[in-house]
């Protein structure tokens, strides 16, 4: 691990790289991967370990792979070239590129490799194959890969694989170009099997140095005579030496060998790739690399991670925090990702068309997800990065209708529920961010918020929801075990309460208070008997075999998803007092909120329950329970090791409540412009914001010290636990004063 080992030889980090770590992450289904990438980048180079020879531990079809690389396996079968990070089903991680030596052999079963001696740091990726004494290195520009392979004397080959990845997506053509480059497309797509959800990923692939020869293969069907009944088997290979055209198949590559390799010899090679066409991908390589060598190309990535980590700075607490901050910032700055080229031009959303944009567009957008944290984050932080996010859903609008739910390179997967773009819209703009078409914005939250679920993509079942304030067992899932009526609903009052936010703030007061009023629909689901909601039949009834308690290791269950009725319970934070006086009062509230923590029915690895912690600060007086839980959840959950998060990153939200709850503060409710405060981790946190820097300070006598004795902001003294957006970028200085006890 790049930042361990780096410490443990004594040196000292200077740099913000310097303490991240790309390995944490990569086991426990955190689904990260250590490969190399810029921030934001359309490309990344990801060692691909989930194939191999023992097909029942390696076999990406045996097990639900969702990415490239799983830190337990040791059997690699090349780099992939485009992956996504922290997501919970497998997609692209294709365009394989693997070197070999001696003699040619391009079934991955038996070409791949174990392999050792593994470095990862932003930008950056190496490992060395123990089958071939290869050593390979890997860095990345925004839409492109230079990738060098040393080779031992003797022969070599470098493989593309097309046919291999982790998409549910087959088919691909690859073509010569030249002695030296290969260009081509490859299907991807049916993301959690959404059928319709495919596309194109487009690559030019160079190698820098002639070849002695190569040409494409193909894998054939064997066919077996039995008398008069065939069977087809796995196949076979066919090399096709002596064809200069085009090849194209479901399992189809390319291949390079060169006979006389000297020892410590180098082969470069560059990939390009866009979501448009070969020939962007061809521009994207030239002008983003522009003869550079691996060693500028590296550098000019860790310069790029350097200046986004460091617009965080910290000092204090121990190193493996620090390599727990910074990797979490890290990883929290890979998605949304750009999919416009160089060029400006972008595949547009649901259309088959191509446009060219004159500010940059971004994808892989896991809304369900991020729009708790990450974009607060970034509006934060990087609020030009996500002044661009606005712009492209709304441009997203624009082009086929609808804001997006769970956006992939221009397809709409409808993955997950709820309407999560109308949120990061509204939380963004009360929070002061305005350089984007915000009308056309609000008009489109208000398209699904109110069209008919016949013709509403993203909120199908809606009809009940505003006829009835709920939306009953059975009305959009015949399997009652996989319905999820109570979250659908659930996630529709967030969205609603961020349309009245947004109205109230562009003086729309009719549908402020109108949507204000839908968002408080959840309460018809509180069962009194319970104390928690309860899932609610077609008869207007609550069901009967009941459990609040079931879900929580993700079991299908009536009304819920990935969740039980404890996960849900307290996930109305816009509204902490209304469910308050449903419990029967403030006190009856907190007992509650602790039971779910008290009986391990809290689940850090989800976000239907991710603000929980910071809801105990609502109630004067128990704000201490919040800073007890974070601290808790932080040592617990992340660590400076693989496992070191506590589950599936989705796209950097895991990671992002880590770097909000370090800091000391957290974005409580999605769509106010407010952050609840916290224990910081460090002595001292600056951040750099549009505003200027913001300086969050903690003094404690001991390092026992962990709950609040007071506070100020901005030199005065601060008696509440929630500040605004405003008073932070204002008053940029927040000074904590920490005792042992919490009275």
């Amino acid at each position: 691990m790049a930042a361990t080992l780096l410490l443990s030889m004594g040196l000292q980090a200077q740099e913000p790289a310097d303490w991240v770590d790309p390995f944490i992450g990569t086991t426990n289904f955190g689904t990260t991967n250590p490969g190399a990438l810029c921030p934001s980048g359309m490309m990344s180079v990801v060692p691909f370990n989930v194939m191999g020879s023992d097909i029942n531990v390696y076999d990406k079809d045996k097990r639900w792979w969702s990415a490239p690389y799983e830190y337990s396996n040791k059997y690699f079968t090349g780099y992939a070239h485009v992956a996504l990070s922290g997501v919970g089903c497998p997609e692209a991680s294709s365009l394989l590129v693997m070197p070999t030596t001696g003699e040619l052999d391009v079934d991955y079963h038996n070409y791949g490799s174990e392999y050792t001696d593994e470095v990862a740091t932003p930008g950056y990726f190496a490992n060395s194959l123990s089958k071939y004494g290869i050593r390979t290195e890997v860095t990345a520009t925004t839409r492109s890969s230079c990738e060098r392979y040393t080779f031992p004397a003797g022969k070599g080959n470098i493989l593309l694989n097309l046919g291999q990845g982790l998409s549910n997506e087959s088919g691909a053509m690859v073509r010569r170009v030249s002695a030296t480059e290969i260009e081509g497309v490859k299907l991807l797509g049916t993301f959690c099997y959404t059928t319709n959800a495919v596309f194109p990923i487009y690559f030019v692939m160079r190698v820098d140095k002639t070849p002695t020869k190569s040409g494409y293969w193909k894998k054939q069907p064997l066919l077996q005579g039995v008398e008069a009944e065939w069977t087809v088997d796995d196949g076979e290979y066919k090399l096709y030496t002596n064809y200069n055209r085009e090849i194209s198949g479901d399992d189809v590559g390319f291949w390079f060998t060169y006979d006389n390799l000297q020892q410590d010899e180098q082969i470069t090679v560059r990939m390009g790739v866009s979501f448009v066409s070969t020939e962007n991908a061809r521009e994207n390589l030239d002008r983003e690399q522009h003869g550079l060598s691996f060693d500028e190309l590296r550098t000019a990535a860790r310069n790029q991670w350097n200046s986004d980590l460091g617009r965080i700075k910290v000092s204090g607490g121990t190193d493996e925090q620090k390599t727990v901050f910074y990797t979490a910032l890290y990883h929290a700055l890979i998605h949304p990702s750009i999919v416009s080229d160089i060029n400006g031009e972008y595949p547009q959303m649901e259309s088959g068309l191509t446009a060219k944009s004159d500010h940059t567009r971004y994808t892989i957008f896991s809304l369900w997800d991020t729009y708790r944290n990450l974009h607060q984050l970034l509006t934060l932080v990087y609020p030009e990065r996500q002044t661009d996010m606005l712009r492209s859903m709304v441009d997203m609008y624009n082009e086929w209708g609808w804001l997006p739910r769970w956006e992939l390179f221009g397809r709409e997967t409808y993955t997950m529920e709820g309407d999560p773009a109308a949120i990061v819209i509204a939380d963004s703009y009360v929070k002061g961010l305005r350089d984007f078409d915000y009308e056309t914005a609000y008009k489109a939250m208000l398209k699904s918020a109110v069209t008919p679920g016949k013709d509403n993509p993203i909120r199908p079942d809606i009809d009940p929801y505003i006829e009835h304030g709920y939306i009953p067992l059975g009305y959009f899932a015949n399997d009652l075990s996989g319905d999820n009526s109570v979250s659908h609903a659930l996630e529709y009052c967030l969205a609603d309460y961020a349309i009245s936010q947004m109205a109230d703030s562009l003086g729309y007061k009719k549908e402020a208070k109108e949507f204000l009023k839908r968002s408080q629909s959840y309460r018809r689901y509180f069962c009194k008997e319970f104390g928690t909601l309860r899932p609610i039949t077609k008869e207007g009834k609550f069901l009967e075999d009941f459990d609040a308690a079931t879900g929580k290791n993700f079991e299908n269950i009536p009304g819920f998803h990935e969740g039980s009725a404890w996960s849900y319970t307290f996930a109305v934070p816009h509204d902490v007092s209304g469910l308050a006086r449903l419990m029967g009062g403030n006190k009856a509230y907190v007992k509650s909120l602790q039971y779910v923590f008290d009986e391990k029915h809290y689940d850090p690895a989800n976000e239907p329950d991710i603000v929980y912690p910071y809801l105990f600060s609502r109630f004067k007086g128990e704000e201490w329970r919040t800073q007890r839980e974070v601290k808790t959840l932080l040592d617990s959950c992340f660590t400076a090791k693989p496992n070191g998060i506590p589950g599936n990153d989705d796209t950097g939200t895991m990671s992002a409540w880590a770097v909000f709850s370090m800091m000391g503060l957290y974005p409580d409710t999605p769509s106010e412009p407010y952050y609840t405060l916290t224990t910081p981790t460090f002595d001292r946190v600056e951040i750099e914001t549009a505003n200027g820097t913001v300086v969050i300070e903690a003094t404690r006598p001991d390092s026992n010290c962990h709950y609040i004795e007071s506070m100020t902001l901005g030199g005065t003294p601060l008696k509440k636990y929630r500040i605004t957006h405003r008073e932070l970028l204002d008053k940029k200085h927040i000074t904590f004063k920490l005792k042992a006890q919490p009275k």
